[in-house]
């Protein structure tokens, strides 16, 4: 099959583009507003952006979950004006705790409580992480970039300098980070999951 998106119909139950961009990493991202409120919701389109330095990028996409018209995305409103933000790594062991703080809440309602986390204060920043998560990359906004839009909400990723590293020990084995400890939790399409239980390597052609 072909289809033109935006231009024909697909003809399947739900759209596909999701689904077929899998596994995506989850990028749990707590922050702080300028009033000292937090925040905590998870976010798929992330990843890496750049080496050295280290940068990864956010994707923000569509409208709050459960928004009222007109009302903001409370991760990328708190980015804006802090430029701050934390991106802690979601083991499969904290899948409930992430899926709760996705839900719709409203002003001074918190997401940390909700999902029965723990605040912990970071190093570089003024955003917490979450005190359960294995890894999390302390961040501060580079750039914010708009994309086209042609549906509610708004399209704006956000590129992050990675300023501090949190790496519990518990996933390292000999000194390399080890996804078999951990399971880290990945978005696949619709509705769906899957967690990393087991790794292989290969080798570059010289």
């Amino acid at each position: 099959m072909f289809y033109r998106p935006g231009q024909d119909e697909h003809g399947l139950p739900r759209n596909p583009f999701n689904a077929l961009i899998t596994p995506r990493p989850i990028a749990w991202v707590s922050t702080r507003a300028a009033d000292g409120t937090t925040n905590l919701a998870p976010f798929s389109f992330f990843n890496g952006a750049a080496y050295e330095p280290p940068i990864v990028s956010i994707a923000f996409t569509g409208a709050k979950l459960g928004a009222h018209k007109g009302e903001r995305k409370d991760t990328l409103a708190n980015i804006r004006e802090t430029k701050d933000f934390a991106v802690n790594i979601v083991p499969s062991a904290l899948k409930d705790a992430m899926n709760a703080s996705a839900g719709h809440f409203g002003i001074g309602e918190s997401e940390f409580a909700a999902a029965g986390v723990t605040e912990a204060p970071c190093e570089t920043i003024t955003a917490p992480r979450v005190a359960e998560s294995p890894a999390c990359f302390e961040c501060r906004l580079v750039r914010l970039v708009e994309l086209p839009n042609e549906g509610p909400g708004e399209n704006v990723t956000v590129f992050g300098r990675v300023l501090g590293v949190h790496i519990s020990e518990s996933i390292l084995t000999d000194g390399f980070v080890d996804p078999t400890k951990f399971h880290p939790l990945a978005r696949m399409g619709y509705l769906d999951y899957a967690t990393i239980t087991e790794v292989f390597a290969m080798s570059r052609p010289d």
